[in-house]
C-alpha cells in the first residue's frame, strides 16, 4: 500500500509537470516537488519496521489532490489519523521504534547529535532499543538526507526544522528520567536531573518547572486548581505520556 501511493502519486505529478511552466520558488520545490517530497517525511516520523515489514505505516493518511480545469495539479492536501503513539516508548523484540530516531544515530549530520545532546549509540536510550537497532533494507543515512531535503522543498525554515530535531532529541532523554520514592512517603522525586536537563533545555523549558509538573501536577477540581502527589509508577506514566 505505501509503495503503491507513493507510485501513483509520482505518476499524478510527473504528468502534471510535464510543461507546465510554473514560476518556481527557489525558497521551496514546486507543487509537484512538494506533494512527492511529502512522503518522505511522513514516512520518517510514521513508519517504523514491524515483524511483517520493513516500512509499516503505523497510521493513517488520507491525501487529497486537486486538479485545475487544465488536468494540472492545483492542490493538495493531507490527513493523518490513528498514529500508533505507544511505538514511541515500547517496542516488541523483532521490531523498531520509528525511523526518524535511527536516521539522526546514523552520524549522516553529526551536527544534529551535538544540538541533541545525543550519542549515537541507540543503547543509551532505553526508549528506542528494546527491539531492532538496525534494519538490513533500510540505509539510514541516505533516508536522513532524504527526510531532511524533504523538509526544505516543503518550505520548512532553518529554524523549524531544528525545533523538529531538538523535540526528537527531548523524546530520547524522557527515556532517561529516572525517579525514586521519597523514604517514608508514597511520593516520587527525581533520582538525578541530567535527563530531565537535557530534556527542558531542547524543548525551552525550565528543568525545575518540569520535574515539578511530573511529580505534582496541578489538577482542577471544581472551579480551583490543587497540586497532587504521584507515586513513582505514576510519573513514569506521565513521562511516557508527555513523549
Amino acid at each position: 500500500k505505501t509503495v503503491n501511493t507513493k507510485r501513483v502519486i509520482q505518476y499524478f505529478a510527473s504528468i502534471a509537470a510535464v510543461g507546465s511552466g510554473a514560476k518556481k520558488d527557489t525558497s521551496k520545490g514546486t507543487l509537484e516537488d512538494q506533494i512527492i517530497q511529502a512522503n518522505p517525511a511522513l514516512e520518517a516520523f510514521g513508519n517504523a519496521k514491524t515483524v511483517r515489514n520493513d516500512n509499516s505505516s503505523r497510521f493513517g493518511k488520507f491525501i487529497r489532490i486537486h486538479f485545475g480545469t487544465s488536468g494540472k495539479l492545483s492542490s493538495a492536501d493531507i490527513e493523518t489519523y490513528l498514529l500508533e503513539k505507544s511505538r514511541v516508548t515500547f517496542q516488541l523484540k523483532a521490531e523498531r521504534n520509528y525511523h526518524i530516531f535511527f536516521q539522526i544515530l546514523s552520524n549522516q549530520k553529526p551536527e544534529l547529535l551535538d544540538m541533541m545532546l545525543i550519542t549515537n549509540n541507540p543503547y543509551d536510550y532505553s526508549y528506542i532499543s528494546q527491539g531492532e537497532v538496525t534494519v538490513a533494507s533500510i540505509n539510514d543515512s541516505e533516508e536522513l538526507m532524504a527526510t531532511d531535503s524533504a523538509f526544505d522543498v516543503l518550505g520548512f525554515t532553518q529554524e523549524e526544522k531544528m525545533g523538529v530535531y531538538k523535540l526528537i532529541g527531548a523524546v530520547m532523554h524522557y527515556g532517561n528520567m529516572k525517579f525514586k520514592q521519597k523514604q517514608r512517603e508514597e511520593q516520587a522525586e527525581p533520582d538525578g536531573t541530567e535527563a530531565a536537563d537535557k530534556s527542558a533545555y531542547l524543548m525551552g523549558l525550565n528543568s525545575a518547572d518540569l520535574i515539578k509538573g511530573l511529580c505534582h501536577p496541578r489538577v482542577k477540581v471544581g472551579n480551583e486548581y490543587v497540586t497532587k502527589g504521584q507515586g513513582v509508577d505514576q510519573v513514569y506514566y506521565s513521562v511516557g505520556a508527555l513523549a
